[in-house]
């Protein structure tokens, strides 16, 4: 009895083609219609794994890994320095969704960088910025600017170490001027030192000392003006009670 094999069905040459053309593993260049070319890792068409990435119209290129199509994980975004064939490193550090979120470097120009935490693009967290001018910044961040407790060391050595808010000071803190040897603590608003104390602080080894130390003045029964204030406020808080 004869036997009979069906034939296969051929599949259409298109779907070969199309199969061909889906991106997956390792590739060379391949570029966007825009001019932009990325080398590396693919998955499903998408960028995925390591890679490197050139826009055209910038120059800029990024090297590091990616996922489904954006920077995730860590990686290097570079621009070309003008004046030579080199480029300059702008951001190392950890990616999420294209953005830089984690711990990261930013480079703002030759002598000011960031180095800290990042959440969507923004300094967020703790870290430390190096400005231009020589003052370095430690401390809490949150939407780019200082906002948290933090250290500012000015360039001539004075400091301040106490509450930020919208990057400027805010709340309790101390400033020491290290160069004429005195300390002021008290309470800031919007960078403006409002009611504090002033004492000598180092006088004897700051570099350029006031004329006069600071006399030290005291209660002579500082018992008895504790026991008037606490009355005087128990008094007010019964008046608001009735």
């Amino acid at each position: 009895m004869p036997v009979y094999k069906c034939p296969k069905k051929s599949e259409p040459l298109w779907k070969g083609w199309d199969q061909k053309a889906q991106k997956n593993g390792p590739r060379h260049q391949v570029y966007a219609v825009n001019g932009d070319h990325y080398v590396g890792e693919w998955k499903d068409n998408t960028k995925h794994g390591k890679g490197t990435q050139v826009w055209k119209k910038t120059g800029a290129i990024y090297e590091g890994d990616w996922k489904f199509g954006k920077r995730d994980g860590y990686g290097t975004f570079s621009l070309p320095d003008k004046g030579s064939a080199k480029f300059r490193r702008v951001y190392s550090g950890w990616w999420k969704e294209d953005k830089k979120s984690g711990y990261g470097i930013q480079f703002f120009g030759p002598k000011e960088y960031y180095e800290g935490e990042w959440c969507g693009d923004q300094r967020s967290g703790w870290g430390r910025m190096y400005y231009s001018n020589g003052d370095i910044y430690e401390g809490q961040w949150w939407k780019d600017k200082p906002d948290g407790e933090g250290m500012l060391r000015l360039k001539n050595g004075n400091r301040y170490e106490g509450y930020w808010e919208r990057g400027m000071k805010n709340g309790q803190g101390r400033f020491f001027h290290l160069d004429r040897g005195q300390l002021f603590e008290g309470f800031w608003v919007d960078d403006v030192a409002k009611c504090g104390t002033m004492i000598d602080f180092g006088r004897d080894e700051a570099p350029e000392p006031t004329r006069f130390p600071i006399p030290e003045v005291k209660l002579l029964d500082p018992d008895g003006v504790l026991k008037e204030a606490l009355a005087t406020f128990q008094k007010s808080e019964n008046q608001e009670g009735d």
